[in-house]
């Protein structure tokens, strides 16, 4: 009988028979193989490899960015300005390589003059609200000045503070504005035009600069005297609110006086007119009678007497109360009632 080979024997190799040599040989490379795949030096550096490769990945995603359509987006490459973007998806070098820096360019934003609010970059409000006018008086201004950006990378590198900028400009477009003015229009109703000569003049610098600004509006929010003149500031314009009124007041009496003396004075011219026509229209008339007067006394004098006394009879006693009777009718006579007056 064969005997039987026990493959975990310990015993010599001469033991084993050709079959348990091999699965013998076959046990040691495997436990070898499963001994250098379990080696913690060569899991560590898997691990390592797969997390450089999973860091590499991570840094190059972050290249997407998003601009929204209110926004430009500035690209920088090792600080330098590379280009300028537009809404949407884009993709640039991740950092430190290159850099996105996003600018709103459709707010609007605003500073203001002469307010507390301009303290953040003066220390004296005061002086800096206080304007000498063209006719030597101080008003007192406030002013809000309201701009937007329209190039992001101007208004980015061109000027280190663009607020503080654009509100030293302000001041100094405005003061000249108001030097070349006088205070009572300044003050009165004549802002508009301040104002727009202001908004062209602060542009007018700030493209000299490059700002990559837009000035959207100006608006004169105050246009008072000082504080510690506006009693006496108030009392002048009384005063020639008054001179005014009394001016008003003359004119309309003129006014009115006027045409009544001009229509009078026509009215006495026309009256004269018409009675020296008259005058000379009767004075003719008189001549002609008088002429065909004298041409019939020349063909009947002696009826033409009895005419002229009969005439000049009945004109004087026709306004007489007396009625004379010839005493030979007076048996005839009937009681006469007097139609003029009483009767006599």
């Amino acid at each position: 009988m064969a005997k039987q080979i026990n493959p975990w024997d310990n015993g010599s190799d001469s033991d084993w028979s050709e079959d348990g040599a091999i699965v013998k040989k076959a046990k040691v490379i495997d436990l070898s193989k499963i001994s250098k795949l379990q080696s913690p030096k060569d899991n560590w550096g898997g691990y390592i490899k797969y997390g450089l490769l999973l860091l590499l990945a991570l840094w190059l995603a972050s290249g997407f960015y998003q601009v929204q359509p209110s926004e430009e987006g500035v690209v920088l490459r090792f600080g330098k300005y590379v280009y300028t973007t537009d809404a949407g998806l884009h993709y640039h070098l991740p950092m430190p390589i290159e850099e996105v820096i996003k600018v709103n360019v459709t707010q609007e934003r605003s500073i203001n003059l002469g307010s507390p609010d301009s303290r953040d970059y003066r220390n004296n409000a005061f002086t800096e609200s206080h304007m000498l006018t063209g006719d030597e008086n101080i008003v007192d201004i406030n002013l809000t000045v309201v701009w937007k950006i329209k190039d992001a990378k101007n208004y980015l590198f061109s000027m280190r503070s663009p607020d503080e900028t654009v509100s030293v400009a302000a001041q100094s477009v405005l003061r000249e504005i108001v030097g070349q003015s006088e205070m009572q229009p300044i003050i009165t109703g004549d802002r508009g035009k301040v104002e727009d000569e202001t908004k062209a003049e602060l542009q007018r610098v700030l493209d000299e600069f490059n700002a990559g600004i837009t000035i959207v509006r100006v608006k004169l929010q105050k246009a008072d005297p000082p504080r510690e003149v506006v009693d006496a500031f108030n009392e002048v314009q009384r005063a020639k609110a008054d001179m005014e009124r009394f001016k008003n007041e003359a004119e309309a009496y003129r006014n009115e006086v006027l045409p009544k003396a001009r229509g009078h004075a026509a009215q006495i011219a026309q009256d004269a007119e018409a009675y020296k026509a008259a005058t000379i229209n009767k004075a003719e008339g008189e001549a002609k009678r008088f002429a065909s007067v004298y041409a019939a006394y020349k063909d009947g004098k002696t009826v033409t007497i009895k005419k002229m006394y009969l005439d000049a009879m009945e004109s004087v006693l026709q306004k007489s109360n007396k009625v004379i009777i010839d005493p030979s009718q007076k048996g005839n006579l009937l009681p006469v009632l007097s139609l003029t007056g009483s009767q006599k």
